[in-house]
């Protein structure tokens, strides 16, 4: 029965991590620029919920692609139609070999090959499922058949999310930082009036608060080094951390701090940043929360 649970909770972060992807890359931009609808080829993205789900590949890219394919194999003289009906860019930026690489002058031709479906992809789509399957997991095995374990299998993808975000932009966006803090306090809630619960309401609540007002005094004692949006995060963080009580809260908050600090000096050391250069403090942050929340579900 504990290996099932295991099981299914990686099967559900494997199925959930596979939605990243997509709203990871409609999410990253810039501050003021609106998020992305369409793939880098401008192609419209569809697909359920206004297009935010589904995968990274886009279908009009991949056809486009095997349109090409099917002229060059017809050769430079085939005057036949093009069966898409579209003379699209080659999406590979290649010039119509389907190599996926430009010939340079006197080379010889080379054989067509079949349509590279793979130049479809707009946005790396493995990592992200790995992560939060690994991540549900992980959960499942520390906390085991308890009720809070469902709000975590729900918040673990909009953890990874968000440090995909922040780690391509140094953004956290409020459309996801702060209904994820309202969603971990009612669910918690909901947690707390089921029998063999593992944590208190109250502390959650507590935590949250208290996390949030730290991040906020970090936040108005240097804003150069502490954005707003990780204010924001730690909010919901604080609420997951505090569910196991005042220990849990401030393990996994420290965690964070040293998993950022850690690694500004690994960068440092191999000289790709300095001393005042920014990094995204949000993975850190869901990191060490994660860490914080496997051993309080250990120990509750």
């Amino acid at each position: 029965m504990y290996a099932m649970l295991i099981g299914v909770a990686a099967l559900w972060g494997a199925a959930t991590g596979l939605l990243v992807p997509r709203a990871a890359y409609r999410f990253s931009v810039e501050p003021d620029d609106a998020w992305r609808d369409a793939c880098p080829a401008g192609h419209t993205l569809t697909g359920p919920g206004r297009g935010w789900l589904g995968s990274t590949r886009c279908t009009t890219c991949a056809e486009t692609g095997a349109a090409a394919a099917v002229r060059a194999a017809a050769g430079p003289g085939h005057a036949g139609p093009d069966p898409l009906g579209d003379a699209g860019p080659d999406p590979v930026g290649d010039a119509g070999d389907g190599t996926g690489e430009a010939d340079g002058p006197g080379t010889a031709p080379t054989a067509p090959t079949a349509p590279r479906r793979n130049g479809a992809r707009y946005a790396p789509h493995i990592l992200a499922p790995v992560v939060t399957a690994l991540g549900c997991a992980a959960l499942a095995a520390t906390t085991g058949a308890r009720p809070e374990l469902a709000v975590w299998l729900l918040l673990t993808p909009v953890g990874v999310l968000l440090a995909t975000i922040d780690r391509r932009v140094h953004r956290l966006p409020d459309q996801l930082t702060l209904p994820a803090a309202a969603v971990a306090a009612v669910l918690l809630g909901l947690a707390a009036l089921l029998p063999e619960h593992g944590g208190a309401w109250l502390s959650a609540l507590l935590g949250g608060a208290t996390l949030g007002a730290f991040y906020f005094l970090l936040f108005l004692i240097n804003p150069n080094g502490m954005g707003f949006g990780d204010v924001k995060l730690a909010l919901s963080l604080g609420v997951a951390l505090g569910w196991y009580g005042w220990a849990v809260v401030f393990a996994g908050g420290f965690a964070g701090f040293l998993f950022g600090a850690v690694y500004g000096l690994v960068l440092v050391v191999m000289r790709r940043a300095g001393r005042k250069t920014g990094i995204p403090f949000g993975p850190f942050m869901i990191a060490g929360a994660l860490l914080g929340i496997l051993f309080g579900g250990l120990a509750a």
